[in-house]
């Protein structure tokens, strides 16, 4: 541990002192709250939270793979941007009241520009005459040496960096932490860290502030939202967003503000845990958290107890994300109503395929069989016939592509028409995941005066291995059983990890967990989602969770924005998954 590192670099100022100056006790819990799940998400959570009820830290995540293209995009075109502008307008309305209750906001807003947007702060601050401290973490934007690195010739190129910046602009006495790439869950163990004092090598600590952390930054997925068994959740209306009491041995309590909307339960919880996760082994930059050591329990209404993370030493390796323009996009969509339906769909594919003058380098046809028979509404008598195509030349897949499927408009198929008019084809973009030493990879704090410190890699780390499978339980004995959706009795939660997608089901008794562990294998995945078939699944026990969880891998093609399915972030594949029938026990089904 060199003496860059934050907690050598303070050890001997007793971190207690410094934080009873600021009115904490490091013998109690810091309470951290969040206030976004994604650049876009409700403006007003930010008051709320600072509002609700007491809090230590604000943080908020505002970014994903799709964002990171978007601010990609947007700093192409004007330098000085790159950064979650919603942030700096959701901070201008609450900054006097985070300085009035001592609550110190954290969040990887930054971006591409993190140092432009703690300037932008610091202007609003002024502007508004009311004094901030505001620090800033640097170093995950490795574009100029992308190539290099061996990453290729990306439009962005970040690096997921840990918690140790932020520790170490806290220290410093910062009341505002601006981030770049940051992992999720970091924006969380920074400010825990940092409270506690907690050391590197603190394993099950970090552990369990990173599970914490992955369970609220999503927003009110914790308390709700997004909700397998959305029916019983009370006011849904307006849920509240989630806040994490963390202690100083990194168990939590997941809870929210007294009053707000929606529910923090053990199911709640569970589903956010399962929420774009890989396996057992949760890898961050500072821990690889173990998801299954992590233990549930009821803590009162609206509080749940998360205790029992066990933590190993992070891989020697950081996640860097690449987003590329892939090329050009352009898409129809053909309404085909009634009957003869397959032989519409057939027609206008040959028809609109033998029309262009220039086949575009990639033509992908999907008939949505919607329709209904004997239906009592034109609407629910029509399938849609979706045409996408993509190259690397906008003219191919422009007008010449779109003016060809509306010229068919009387020569082909009885009821033709489409859901939009002719249009130019859109720039779409690419997303893949490179892997680089950590040591390749700056990690910078930068202090409000403008000094810099240097945070040195983890200097403990151990290759990402999978772990054994856990035996499989007892099977259930042989009796009566019922066709029926599987989410008559299961839960999920699915969504994107670059261009494969996770779907994490949980069920609530020991007995259905034992049936599911059993039944929903890898082939029966594959049978009940067809579009898995040809695709490598890869299946995770976690039996503490009473959950099983799977790994599509290609699913998503080559990412969210290059759009290969109907849902390009996977967000309701849980949701299918639930809807499909499967035989149940007849005594583990509802009565």
């Amino acid at each position: 541990m060199g003496s860059s590192h934050p907690l050598t670099r303070y050890r001997r100022y007793p971190i207690t002192y410094r934080l009873v100056e600021r009115g904490r006790s490091v013998t109690s819990a810091v309470r951290i709250g969040n206030c976004s799940g994604f650049y876009g998400d409700r403006h007003s959570a930010m008051r709320e939270m600072l509002t609700g009820g007491d809090l230590d830290y604000l943080t908020g995540d505002y970014l994903a793979e799709l964002t990171m293209l978007i601010l990609g995009r947007d700093r192409a075109k004007h330098p000085e941007r790159g950064y979650a502008k919603t942030f700096l307008t959701q901070f201008e309305e609450c900054l006097g009241l985070a300085q009035d209750k001592k609550v110190r906001v954290v969040t990887n807003a930054g971006g591409l520009n993190p140092a432009g947007l703690a300037d932008a702060v610091r202007a609003v601050a002024q502007r508004l005459g009311i004094p901030v401290n505001v620090a800033h973490v640097e170093g995950d934007d490795v574009l100029a040496r992308a190539g290099e690195l061996g990453l290729g010739t990306p439009l962005t190129a970040n690096a997921y960096l840990g918690a140790w910046g932020i520790v170490d602009c806290l220290h410093s006495g910062a009341d505002v932490v601006i981030t770049g790439r940051v992992t999720d869950a970091s924006v969380i163990v920074g400010p825990a860290a940092a409270h506690f004092g907690w050391g590197r090598t603190d394993y099950d600590a970090l552990a369990g502030a990173v599970v914490a952390g992955h369970v609220i930054e999503c927003g009110i997925q914790a308390a709700g939202g997004n909700y397998a068994f959305f029916t019983e959740i009370p006011d849904l209306l307006h849920p509240g967003f989630p806040l994490a009491e963390i202690h100083a041995d990194g168990s939590s309590v997941i809870t929210k503000h007294p009053g707000t909307g929606g529910q923090v339960s053990v199911d709640t919880v569970t589903a956010q845990l399962l929420y774009e996760i890989s396996g057992a082994r949760y890898a961050n930059p500072d821990v690889t958290a173990r998801m299954d050591s992590i233990e549930l329990s009821a803590d009162g209404p609206d509080r749940v107890s998360i205790t029992g993370v066990r933590g190993e030493p992070p891989p020697p390796t950081l996640k860097v994300s690449l987003n590329s323009i892939g090329g050009f996009r352009n898409a129809m969509t053909f309404v085909l109503t009634g009957l003869d339906i397959e032989a519409k769909a057939a027609l206008v594919q040959r028809q609109l395929e033998a029309g262009l003058t220039v086949k575009p380098a990639e033509l992908q046809w999907t008939l949505a069989r919607t329709d209904h028979s004997d239906a009592d509404t034109e609407e629910a008598a029509s399938a849609l016939l979706h045409c996408v195509v993509r190259d690397s030349d906008p003219a191919n897949v422009g007008r010449q592509f779109s003016s060809a499927a509306v010229e068919l408009a009387l020569a082909s198929y009885p009821g033709f028409h489409v859901t939009a008019p002719p249009s130019e084809g859109q720039v779409y973009g690419v997303f893949n995941a490179g892997y680089v030493a950590a040591t390749e990879v700056p990690h910078i704090a930068v202090h409000a005066d403008g000094s810099r410190t240097a945070i040195e890699p983890a200097g403990d780390t151990r290759m990402l291995e999978p772990t054994d499978a856990p035996p499989l339980p007892e099977p259930l004995p042989p009796g009566p059983i019922r066709r029926a959706p599987l989410g008559s009795i299961a839960g999920a939660r699915s969504g994107d990890k670059g261009g494969s997608a996770n779907v994490g089901l949980w069920v609530r008794t020991e007995e259905q967990y034992r049936w599911l562990a059993h039944a929903l294998t890898i082939d029966t995945l594959k049978e009940l989602l067809p579009e898995a078939a040809e695709l490598a699944v890869v299946r995770q026990l976690l039996p503490k969770l009473r959950a099983v969880n799977f790994v599509i891998d290609g699913i998503l093609g080559q990412g969210v924005a290059y759009q290969a399915r109907f849902d390009p972030q996977a967000k309701g594949l849980g949701e299918w998954l639930r809807s499909r029938h499967i035989d149940i026990p007849e005594g583990l089904l509802p009565a």
